[in-house]
């Protein structure tokens, strides 16, 4: 190898830009990532109050320090059946992009796991095969120690509609 082939492959393993961190989570018996740069906390299980007319994913809003953050149940918003919140169920802070800007969510899952760094290199496209989520949903599929981890892209899940709470009205100018 010469020196100057032996310096590009030191500059790319040093390149932290080549992996990728990702917050792993349960849904269903299914693991999932999200990016942790869309991520602003977690929470525990908290009072969400419901607003009607409102998509039965819509769980309703909480009352996150002073700031009203609209909730959705995660299970629900991918057609996965309802279960009881249990003491692992968390409540995800996420920031997305709408046409609006950048908007907190909060995402209901069954288990927060950990944060684990992933290879960009091990992360694949996604799969054209059908499934519970759209493929427009998956960033990419991650090959992990144990498993396939289906890394979410936060930004085309949630969308304006999602932020839209009652019937639609027109607006008179």
């Amino acid at each position: 190898m010469s020196e100057q082939q032996h310096n590009v492959a030191t500059a790319l393993a040093i390149d932290h830009s080549l992996d990728m961190k990702v917050l792993r989570f349960e849904l269903g018996g299914e693991f999932y990532g999200l990016d942790i740069l869309k991520i602003r906390e977690i929470n525990g299980m908290m009072e969400i109050t419901s607003v009607p007319q409102t998509p039965r994913f819509m769980k309703g809003l909480i009352n996150l320090r002073g700031k009203v953050i609209p909730v959705i149940d995660l299970r629900l918003k991918f057609g996965l059946e309802e279960e009881a919140y249990t003491e692992r169920t968390s409540i995800v802070v996420i920031e997305f992009k709408t046409t609006h800007g950048a908007t907190q969510m909060g995402i209901v899952v069954d288990r927060v796991s950990e944060v684990i760094t992933i290879n960009k290199a091990d992360i694949d496209p996604p799969p054209d095969f059908g499934s519970r989520l759209k493929s427009e949903y998956i960033l990419g599929m991650a090959k992990t120690k144990n498993q396939v981890l289906i890394i979410l892209d936060i930004d085309l899940i949630l969308t304006d509609e999602d932020l839209t709470f009652g019937p639609k009205t027109q607006v008179e100018e």
